[in-house]
């Protein structure tokens, strides 16, 4: 999976500098608008999926530089024209702001509290290992979380987490609120489950400046971990709400596709285009999706990773408060009665 991706990375990097020669434009307040305009148009791949007009876009944001506009409202009208584009993956970044969209998750219900998790749930007392949180919870069901996707994850710690739990009725895995990180967590993790290789989804990279122009949807394919390493064999509760972003949407995307995972809670955030920077004259670096992923069935991911069918649930801020997370609750209430691994009962 590593070199795959490193192939993959290598032939976007290709494609991005190839297809399309920026033209060279002054530093000065209207020279650096052009360039980044010019930059996101020939290079952004989510433009129809969300029906931008970005000519209209540019025009409109234009208008408001005037003569008095300095390097500061120049920034801001920037920030405000990319916001446009609705990506949490998308920042304009200077030496005095770094600019971020975040209505991708404000305008949401949080659905998570950690304090909530830790004090009614957990107890204060948990296990944690490369990045992850761990614990059997009563009934014997299997909690882990992981909160970032940026945590390496060590194969020997995980054989240690599964092993620890594996006497349990299903196990939870909680990612709410994991903004992200490194795609190959998400092999690692995967691997754990399936007992054969799967099409995980799909990646496609822009071949030309035209709002249209991508490869063929190339095959990301996961397989199991190697021999002696442990695995979980049981049905999955997948835990996931709006702020779960970029590879915790994609590992949402593969989880969907297994027999035994079952997602609750509220629809990911998206996220689903790896990114792409380039640079302005003024200096300032700009940062947005260039390179959409498909799940398994060929479907964009970018808009977010919906519930399983009668799952979506939500935590009210009173709720939580309280001590009550609906979201947790509704996934013990489905393994509580799951048979345990080696029951002579389960037929």
């Amino acid at each position: 999976m590593k070199s795959r991706i490193a192939t993959i990375f290598s032939v976007l990097a290709f494609a991005l500098t190839s297809c399309h020669d920026t033209p060279e434009y002054k530093n000065d307040i209207k020279g650096n608008f052009d360039a980044l305009w010019d930059i996101v148009d020939s290079r952004y791949c989510f433009f129809e999926e969300k029906e931008i007009d970005w000519k209209e876009t540019g025009r409109k944001y234009r208008e408001q530089i005037k003569d008095e506009t300095n390097e500061i409202d120049l920034f801001f009208i920037c920030s405000a024209m990319l916001d446009e584009l609705r990506d949490g993956h998308v920042n304009l970044v200077s030496k005095f702001n770094t600019s971020y969209y975040r209505k991708w998750w404000t305008d949401y219900p949080q659905d998570f509290d950690l304090r909530t998790l830790q004090e009614h749930y957990l107890k204060f007392e948990w296990l944690s290992t490369s990045g992850i949180t761990y614990k059997q919870l009563p009934g014997e069901i299997a909690y882990m979380r992981y909160p970032s996707f940026s945590y390496p994850i060590g194969e020997t710690s995980l054989d240690y987490v599964l092993a620890i739990l594996h006497k349990s009725r299903g196990l939870i895995i909680d990612i709410r609120d994991n903004g992200g990180g490194a795609l190959t967590n998400i092999k690692t993790l995967v691997s754990r489950f399936i007992d054969k290789k799967i099409l995980g989804g799909y990646i496609i990279h822009k071949t030309g400046p035209g709002h249209s122009d991508f490869s063929k949807p190339y095959p990301i394919e996961y397989k199991p971990a190697d021999q002696g390493r442990i695995k979980w064999e049981g049905p999955i509760v997948l835990l996931t709400n709006r702020s779960c972003f970029s590879a915790a949407n994609d590992f949402a995307a593969v989880m969907k596709s297994l027999p035994n995972v079952t997602i609750v809670g509220a629809k990911t955030g998206g996220g689903g285009g790896l990114p792409f920077s380039s640079e302005l004259p003024i200096g300032w670096s700009v940062r947005f999706s260039s390179c959409p992923l498909l799940d398994a069935e060929g479907m964009c991911t970018e808009d977010g990773i919906d519930p399983s069918p009668g799952c979506e649930i939500h935590c009210t801020p009173e709720e939580l408060a309280s001590g009550k997370d609906s979201i947790l609750d509704f996934a013990i209430g489905m393994l509580k009665d799951k048979p345990l691994p080696g029951d002579e009962s389960d037929d």
